[in-house]
C-alpha cells in the first residue's frame, strides 16, 4: 500500500504542477495578467499628465486671425492657419450663429461642384489666394471626392457654435500672407504659421 499511495502522490503533483503550467502560460499569452493592464493606461494618462498642449479644434480660446461676418447672422471665426510637412494648410475656427433665431447653412457655401455638393452641406466653396505667385487654392478632397472640410451641418440654434476645419493645398514657403474667400462672407487677409 505505501507503495501504491506513493505513486498516486507523484502522479497527482505531477498533474499539479502541468496544470499550473497552463495557468500561467495562458495567463501570460492571453494577456490577462495585471502588468499588462496597467501598461496602457500609465503610458496614456502619462501622455496627459507631461502637459500635452490641446489641439486648436479642442482649444477655441484663441483670438482669431480673421473674423468674418455672414448672411442670417453668421459668424466665421479663423484661428490659425497652419503649414504642415504634408504640403498642406490646415485652416481652424468656428461658425457661429450671433442671430436671436436659428439659421439655415446656405447651400452656396459648399460650392458649386456636383461631386462636393452631393457630399451634403460643407465649407467646401472656400478657397485661398495667394497674390503674390497668383494662384487660387481650393479645398482638398479625399480620394472619394468627399471635401476635407467639416461637413454634415445645415442649421445652427441662436448662439450655437461649431469648430470648423479647412485643407488647402499649401502655397510655396515664400507666401505667408493669403486672402480667405467663402461664398456669401467678406474675403480676409490670414497669416500662415508653420
Amino acid at each position: 500500500m505505501s507503495m501504491r499511495f506513493t505513486a498516486k502522490a507523484r502522479r497527482g503533483m505531477v498533474a499539479l504542477a502541468v496544470v499550473a503550467g497552463l495557468a500561467l502560460g495562458t495567463a501570460a499569452c492571453g494577456g490577462g495578467g495585471g502588468d499588462d493592464d496597467k501598461k496602457p493606461r500609465s503610458s496614456s494618462s502619462t501622455s496627459k499628465e507631461s502637459g500635452s498642449q490641446p489641439s486648436t479644434q479642442e482649444n477655441q480660446s484663441e483670438a482669431p486671425i480673421a473674423e468674418l461676418k455672414g448672411p442670417s447672422g453668421l459668424l466665421l471665426q479663423i484661428t490659425t492657419a497652419v503649414r504642415d510637412t504634408g504640403g498642406f494648410v490646415t485652416v481652424n475656427g468656428s461658425l457661429k450663429n450671433d442671430s436671436g433665431e436659428m439659421a439655415t447653412i446656405p447651400s452656396v457655401l459648399s460650392g458649386n461642384e456636383t461631386e462636393i455638393m452631393n457630399n451634403g452641406r460643407s465649407l467646401g466653396g472656400a478657397t485661398l489666394v495667394d497674390s503674390k505667385s497668383k494662384k487660387r487654392y481650393y479645398v482638398l478632397r479625399d480620394t472619394e471626392g468627399r471635401p476635407l472640410t467639416t461637413t454634415g451641418f445645415s442649421t445652427l440654434k441662436a448662439g450655437e457654435s461649431i469648430d470648423v476645419f479647412l485643407q488647402f493645398p499649401a502655397p510655396p514657403a515664400s507666401s505667408t500672407d493669403v486672402t480667405f474667400s467663402l461664398p456669401l462672407f467678406p474675403s480676409a487677409v490670414i497669416k500662415i504659421s508653420g
